[in-house]
């Protein structure tokens, strides 16, 4: 257990620009899907589903971002358009988190949306176990509803993040985390 133990407590993100390759091979890609998805998940619906990108589809998706940002963005420079085209291009892997919460009789659908975030964490942790860095960011485009429709989600589903994974070019460093005095408290309270 302690091994498990000093996992948790050594993740950390990394930038996807401080990731190189190689990347998860397609035995490492479906071990971290695996992962993934066995998450708590009330009800059964599996209220989540992955998107992956690697190769020239990380650019493909790429190009339908930088599409959009010129659309809604006259004044971008060329450079800011080309920033944007590559914003999946820079980790050797990017595995897209959609969350399909839905009314449910039973099952709210917070919980549902709960739901995707755990599998996006165990994601990002799965790749840490693995030796390879992650980092778990969502931008504007995650947001926005041209972007998702044109990276095919249903008009339902929303982006709950991209998780970009490769190899840290350095090792991670600590920031500072709140200090736990500052973050529990006891109930009822003293």
């Amino acid at each position: 257990m302690p091994d498990a133990l000093e996992l948790l407590k050594t993740r950390r993100s990394v930038k996807p620009i401080e990731m190189t390759g190689p990347g998860p091979d397609a035995r490492e890609l479906e071990t971290l899907l695996t992962i993934a998805s066995r998450v708590p998940d009330h009800g059964k619906l599996a209220p989540w589903r992955f998107i992956v990108f690697e190769g020239e589809s990380r650019r493909a998706a790429g190009a339908a971002i930088a599409a959009r940002f010129a659309a809604t963005r006259p004044e971008a420079t060329a450079d800011q358009i080309e920033f944007e085209r590559n914003r999946l291009a820079r980790a050797p892997l990017v595995i897209a988190i959609v969350s399909r919460a839905a009314p449910h009789v039973k099952i709210p659908e917070w919980e549902q949306q709960l739901s995707a975030g755990a599998a996006a964490m165990a994601l990002v942790m799965a790749a840490h176990a693995m030796g390879f860095a992650a980092s778990w960011i969502t931008e504007w485009y995650a947001y926005d509803r041209a972007v998702l429709d044109a990276l095919g989600l249903k008009p339902h589903e929303r982006m709950a993040g991209f998780v970009h994974i490769g190899r840290p070019r350095n090792p991670p460093t600590e920031r500072d985390r709140p200090s736990l005095a500052d973050i529990v408290s006891r109930y009822p309270e003293p």
